[in-house]
């Protein structure tokens, strides 16, 4: 009897090389978009740049969130910008004290585009302009860096409103794969760079969510929204007490905990004797609701086994979170689960057109 041979375990798939990535991005790409190449070139770059695998499932996801944040415009418009600059600046006016007089002299001056500031407001279209009038004022404008101390209002951009914290941060432990040209913040307003971004808060971490749906609801109200709204679902429903679901366990001060508790960590203080959890366990464990480590937590599977008891059942570990969204660009009443939804319609449809 000949010995069995020996297991070989398959070899994965080779990456695709940039020819056959661009053409599986072009696939699942809407056909009466202008410059699909364009677009197929950057999306397959970032994929490529972040070792993320192009499936369907993945490129359709991107397409989705592009086409619901931009309509596949590298710089979108957007309406009501000159109104919102002029709001700011009323509002900071009258702060500093400024004479009104004083303020329309300094607007009616020539910026660096050759255009006075106040025409350069009055015909904004597109937050890069806004961007780049916000840079001059500060860097041209008597008083600039006084009347602005560095305030930017635009803290969104380009085809995927990528927050610029965000690519600030992603830059700080990643190496940019594109030559800089400007600031990090220029290369979010840039197609190749927003795309980048973009792509990095959507797919590069991972998560045990059962749908793509909690990723676009995630890539809205920031990372494990949907896995924490689901935790504070959980708390709400053992201790008895009304939480917000909003995704956020921790009250935060400049991206950082607070000193105040908040209500989730309220409660769950109310069930450290059931939880079998010191009041220092429970804070440093809540510590790591931003990361995946979080699951593996004692906090987390003791939480997760009394609510399951509880509901007789398995709690659910995903849920959308219930934000309302709140932007000067915003005209509407907006959620995150509105958008989450939205876009997920979007990317079934991308599914199915692929597959056709």
């Amino acid at each position: 009897m000949q010995p069995a041979p020996p297991f070989a375990r398959p070899q994965p798939a080779p990456y695709p090389d940039e020819l056959e990535g661009r053409a599986l991005v072009s696939r699942v790409l809407p056909l009466q978009i202008a410059d699909r190449a364009g677009w197929a070139a950057d999306i397959f770059a970032a994929f490529a740049a972040l070792r993320l695998p192009p499936t369907a499932e993945n490129l359709c996801a991107v397409v989705s969130v592009i086409a619901q944040e931009s309509s596949f415009q590298a710089d979108p418009s957007v309406p009501g910008l000159s109104r919102i600059v002029w709001t700011e600046l009323e509002r900071r006016r009258e702060r500093y004290a400024i004479p009104q007089l004083l303020l329309d002299l300094a607007v009616s001056k020539t910026s660096p585009d050759g255009s006075s500031y106040k025409a350069r407001i009055d015909a904004l279209r597109t937050e890069k302009q806004m961007n780049t009038l916000y840079d001059d004022m500060i860097s041209e404008l008597p008083g600039g860096k006084t009347l602005f101390a560095g305030y930017n209002p635009v803290r969104t951009g380009g085809p995927m409103q990528v927050s610029v914290e965000f690519a600030e941060e992603q830059v700080g432990h990643r190496r940019y794969p594109y030559p800089r040209q400007g600031s990090v913040r220029d290369e979010v307003f840039s197609r190749r760079g927003g795309v980048y971004f973009g792509i990095a808060i959507l797919l590069d971490y991972p998560s045990s969510y059962s749908q793509m749906l909690y990723r676009f609801a995630d890539f809205n109200a920031g990372r494990y929204s949907s896995r924490n709204a689901a935790f504070q679902a959980a708390v709400a429903g053992l201790d008895g007490r009304r939480l917000a679901l909003d995704g956020d366990l921790l009250r935060y001060r400049n991206g950082k905990p607070a000193a105040e508790a908040s209500d989730t960590l309220r409660a769950l203080l109310a069930l450290r004797v059931r939880l079998r959890l010191s009041a220092v366990e429970i804070e440093n464990d809540l510590r790591l609701e931003k990361s995946f480590a979080f699951e593996r937590s004692p906090l987390y599977q003791r939480l997760f086994t009394l609510a399951d008891a509880a509901k007789a059942e398995r709690w659910p570990r995903e849920e959308l979170p219930r934000i309302e969204l709140k932007s000067p660009k915003i005209t509407r009443p907006l959620t995150t689960a509105w958008f989450a939804r939205r876009v997920d319609s979007r990317y079934r449809s991308c599914l199915e057109r692929r597959e056709a």
